[in-house]
């Protein structure tokens, strides 16, 4: 089983979400629309090269945007561990809360 942490798992599921936009600026979105947390970039960089260590995502450079200037960007994508590690991410999750009654607990 791959484990994957909250943070990986939350990048992860912006790359799958975002599919061929998946680069920094969209991620960074998608993780503060569906969290309601903003990360900063070198957080979030930090974590993708991490990520693409361990082998969870692969990563690529486009040709430089058309503009005077134009740079490359970095498009992210899962690969077949990634995928694997959030289908177990997701069956831990259920197993966890597998069983819970009256949630949430009143006080």
């Amino acid at each position: 089983m791959n484990y994957i942490s909250r943070s990986e798992e939350f990048i992860m599921l912006a790359v799958w979400r975002l599919e061929d936009e998946a680069y920094a600026v969209p991620i960074r979105e998608q993780i503060k629309q569906t969290t309601g947390k903003t990360w900063g970039f070198g957080a979030l960089f930090v974590m993708l090269n991490r990520l693409e260590k361990k082998g969870m995502l692969k990563s690529h450079l486009t040709d430089p945007l058309p503009k005077r200037g134009g740079r490359s960007k970095r498009i992210y994508r899962l690969s077949s561990q990634g995928i694997k590690a959030l289908e177990d991410a997701r069956n831990v999750q259920k197993s966890v809360w597998a069983d819970i009654k009256n949630f949430p607990i009143k006080g």
